[in-house]
């Protein structure tokens, strides 16, 4: 994905179907805990999603962390991210890769 320009327009291309990853860093809060966040992050979207890593404390149930990669194209990964930042949760980006060697 592209670094938006100084006027605020993206410069994101939605019509490149090339394939890419992102990592990404995402929390969970208690609250979502029972929703299937992931499995609709997969089914609407269309991206493939690895869990690299998950950070689950029974003890203290505040949030989940998960690290997970994105694949798919710009667009899905972009509809990806709107989807979790529509549902208020922390992301870090990590780096974005791409694998068309762009």
């Amino acid at each position: 994905m592209a670094i938006p320009s100084k006027q605020g327009k993206s410069t994101i291309d939605f019509r490149d179907n090339r394939r890419t990853t992102s990592h990404i860093t995402v929390r969970i809060p208690k609250e979502l805990h029972e929703q299937p966040v992931m499995s609709r992050l997969i089914s609407h979207c269309g991206i493939t999603v690895n869990i690299a890593a998950a950070q689950l404390n029974g003890h203290v149930p505040q949030q989940g962390c998960f690290d997970l990669e994105l694949r798919g194209t710009v667009f899905q990964i972009a509809s990806a991210l709107t989807y979790l930042n529509e549902l208020n949760l922390e992301i870090s980006h990590r780096f974005i890769t791409g694998e068309d060697g762009w």
